[in-house]
């Protein structure tokens, strides 16, 4: 098989750690993530082992192997140790399952392989490879849900998810990271109990998120949420876009319209090498809530049209508040917001022709964003009239070509006034204060309104704005 022909290719360090816990007695055990992908043809990149061992003769068995050992998860049964740059997790066989009214899992400690295994969320994660045999235990049939390209639980999934609720999380973000589908019975136990992730913490939760966002189909994941309702509990915004479809045909449907954004600004991610590497996380969640204040602005005209007035402003807020609330950092929730601020600002540039000032502008507002933001107004084009889309593209390549343009002529990137606040004060005879900063920020409106002035024009027109100001 290929993945245990992979496993066989294990670094020698693996097998000896493997053969210290046999002369001590204990099995160890490859397990999880990692013999899933060598069966996928992936390269390992976490060594994460179960074994019969205690953690406290766990903790002793990986000091006689490795050059540093932690215990930082012992309360879980799980000690760390690396080894010439091998980094190894080994935990305790166990049982894990949730007080139901706790948001803190309970743990027990297991007393076999085969046991351990039943107990983990899914059977394409419930395969190991004991070491140093590279024997493979399969009890729950993963291999076989593996080759189906499906996700199944190795018991009952409703006991499974009321065990730990976080696996209904699990389970859309292994179907973006693997893109396979679900059971049946996982998408109807799912359904069910998708109202006991209110137990678990926001931070597992969002983490969730985030893995299934970056992963190779988000779109199979949030379809997977909105589905089974996970998506009222979780993503509450993306949720309420399947109500906005319009039977009458007024408008284009918004929930599978931000589907289709998503999937065309992922195919605008470039290389590492490039200006937005993939998988970008702030561009990704930006596109999938980028419309998601229309619900809210949803407006019938008097002419049969609809409106869906200042929904860039209403949805830049419902998404800071719903990445608040998911405890995201606040870089990224300031720049995921900023961008579903800006997506319309595009709109427009072909209709009537922007002033260099526009542009720079534009630019000076999306700062750091620029590029997220010229990939997220492209991929926001879903039309199927031809002749718009391509329309709306030339005019984002005429854009693009401007910006760079005048970014070769004035160093766009660091518009600053042609004076700083020392030179505004030399020359204005003023201290510190409220007048530097109007003073400055006169200036910076001629910068963008006509480009360089220089020092001495500038400090002209600054003078004379002064006198006029007296």
């Amino acid at each position: 098989m290929q993945g245990l022909a992979s496993l066989r290719q294990l670094p020698a360090a693996i097998l000896q750690l493997g053969s210290i816990f046999s002369r001590s007695g204990h099995e160890l055990a490859l397990v999880g993530g990692p013999v899933r992908d060598a069966f996928l043809g992936r390269p390992i990149h976490d060594f994460d082992f179960t074994t019969s061992a205690r953690p406290e003769e766990t903790e002793k068995l990986l000091e006689e192997w490795g050059d540093g050992v932690w215990d930082i998860g012992k309360e879980f049964g799980t000690i760390g140790a690396a080894k010439d740059g091998l980094v190894v997790e080994v935990t305790t066989y166990r049982t894990e399952e949730y007080d139901p009214g706790s948001r803190k899992p309970e743990v027990s400690y297991g007393d076999s392989l085969e046991g351990d295994l039943t107990r983990r969320d899914f059977t394409v994660n419930a395969m190991a490879v004991r070491v140093p045999e590279l024997e493979l235990v399969d009890p729950c049939g993963g291999l076989d849900d593996l080759e189906a390209g499906v996700l199944d639980t190795p018991v009952a999934a409703e006991q499974s998810f009321d065990d730990d609720p976080l696996r209904i999380m699990r389970a859309a973000r292994f179907a973006s990271q693997l893109k396979f589908d679900v059971s049946e019975r996982v998408m109807h136990a799912m359904a069910d109990q998708a109202a006991r992730l209110e137990i678990v913490s926001v931070e597992r939760i969002q983490a969730e998120l985030e893995k299934l966002i970056v992963g190779a189909s988000p779109r199979r994941g949030i379809e997977l949420m909105v589905e089974t309702g996970v998506a009222d509990v979780v993503l509450p915004e993306v949720s309420a876009l399947v109500a906005t479809v319009d039977e009458h045909g007024r408008h284009k449907d918004v929930y599978q319209h931000t589907l289709t954004v998503l999937d065309q600004a992922i195919a605008l991610e470039t290389g590492p090498d490039g200006a937005v590497p993939s998988p970008d996380f702030v561009l990704r969640f930006a596109a999938l809530m980028h419309d998601v204040g229309k619900p809210a602005t949803r407006k019938y005209e008097s002419d049969g049209t609809v409106s869906f007035h200042a929904h860039d402003m209403v949805g830049a807020r419902m998404t800071k508040r719903r990445m608040k609330e998911l405890k995201f950092d606040k870089a990224s929730t300031k720049k995921v917001a900023r961008l579903v601020e800006m997506h319309l600002r595009f709109h427009g540039y072909g209709e009537q022709a922007w002033t260099d000032s526009a542009v720079r502008r534009y630019v000076t507002d999306a700062g750091e964003l620029l590029e997220r933001l010229n990939r997220l107004t492209r991929a926001d084009v879903t039309t199927r009239n031809k002749r718009k889309a391509r329309w709306l593209s030339a005019a984002m390549d005429d854009l693009e070509a401007r910006i760079v343009a005048l970014k070769e002529q004035e160093e766009l990137d660091a518009i600053r006034p042609d004076l700083d606040g020392a030179q505004i004060m030399e020359i204005l005879g003023l201290e510190p204060g409220r007048e530097v900063g109007r003073a400055r920020k006169y200036l910076l409106d001629l910068r963008m309104e006509e480009g360089p002035l220089g020092e001495e024009e500038a400090t002209r027109r600054l003078l004379a704005w002064w006198n006029e100001q007296q």
